[in-house]
């Protein structure tokens, strides 16, 4: 037996995004999201609304970074999501951050999060709220590697948003090759 939940925007996993910006005074802004992805080889799309002080800065400057929220910064990406850079302009700053200026986009890197995709605006629907950037760079902290250079997710300790709890979940446990498990399972 199943039960019907009805149309709500529930998947697992949702990414917490850190979606970092530059103000017009240069201040560093920081939202958090849930509702994005991957959406071709060099493309991210997200939803963001209109209202928000990171969609005044990136339709500004035409940049934005994003940052995966992880295990040791989860209190500090949850309160970038409570409240707005409209009413607490060093929400980037208060929440414990700093910045380093991306040498690929206008946009500054959170230095505290390990992963950082570096993106120029695509692309903005006020109407559907949906950001679309191209994908420039990915930039990785040193410290998250593993000894021949590949990105060690236990390591990194990305969050989730789980939209049915309204939790935060922890990645890190690997459940099986990509491209190899499935194979036992071909014909011939």
């Amino acid at each position: 037996m199943r039960r019907n939940f009805g149309a709500k925007p529930y998947t697992y996993p949702q990414p917490v995004f850190m979606i970092a910006t530059y103000g017009e005074d240069g201040v560093p802004d920081v939202m958090n999201a849930a509702w994005g992805g991957i959406s071709n080889d060099t493309e991210i799309s997200l939803c963001i609304g209109a209202n928000h002080k990171t969609t005044e800065n990136f339709l500004k400057r035409r940049a934005f970074t994003i940052s995966m929220a992880d295990v040791e910064h989860l209190a500090a990406c949850d309160y970038a999501g409570l409240v707005s850079g409209n009413n607490v302009p060093d929400k980037f700053a208060r929440a414990g951050f700093t910045a380093s200026r991306s040498d690929f986009v206008d946009a500054p890197i959170i230095n505290e999060l390990a992963v950082a995709i570096e993106c120029r605006l695509i692309s903005y629907d006020e109407n559907t709220c949906r950001l679309v950037g191209e994908i420039v760079n990915v930039s990785v902290d040193e410290r998250v590697l593993d000894e021949a250079g590949n990105v060690d997710v236990s390591k990194v300790e990305p969050i989730t948003f789980d939209p049915f709890n309204n939790t935060y979940v922890r990645l890190g446990r690997v459940a099986g090759k990509a491209f190899k498990d499935g194979t036992t399972l071909k014909q011939g």
